[in-house]
């Protein structure tokens, strides 16, 4: 399998995974009005599509994270694919708090929704790029750590 193909299969097993952890926060009540997909959807002109809302929110982890950890994974900065899927998922939040956010009326970084906005998103990010990161590491066969030490 190609570079961008494992990159991308890194990109679909760490949106599952926070998918998954988003539909845990939704069961368990946590943040209601923090509906990610219902937001993506609401931006497109379709509040009521939250399905739509899922469509986009995959294509963007697998094809959007996905080319970016392709892109650069194999960079000689001497940090570990973990590490640098991490980076990439923070600059994918902070675009996420200062573009997504006010343009479906939350504010920057989410303000209106409260301070655990930010935080939960900043929490979810960080656990999706560690997962980025750490399959695509295993796939193309680095599996670096935080240090960028090989196992």
């Amino acid at each position: 399998m190609q570079k961008y193909g494992k990159a991308m299969l890194a990109g679909l097993a760490a949106t599952v995974v926070l998918s998954a952890l988003m539909v845990v926060k939704a069961m368990m009540g946590i943040m209601p009005t923090l509906d990610l997909p219902r937001m993506i959807a609401g931006m497109m002109g379709a509040p009521n599509a939250p399905l739509l809302g899922w469509i986009v929110h995959f294509m963007i982890g697998v094809v959007g994270y996905g080319i970016a950890i392709a892109v650069f994974g194999n960079s000689a900065t001497g940090i570990g694919n973990v590490s640098r899927g991490v980076v990439i998922s923070v600059v994918g939040w902070l675009v996420m708090m200062v573009m997504l956010m006010p343009t479906v009326g939350a504010g920057f970084f989410g303000m209106k929704m409260g301070i655990m906005a930010p935080m939960m998103t900043l929490v979810l990010h960080i656990i999706f790029g560690a997962v980025l990161g750490w399959v695509y590491g295993r796939l193309i066969g680095n599996d670096q750590r935080l240090a960028g030490v090989r196992a």
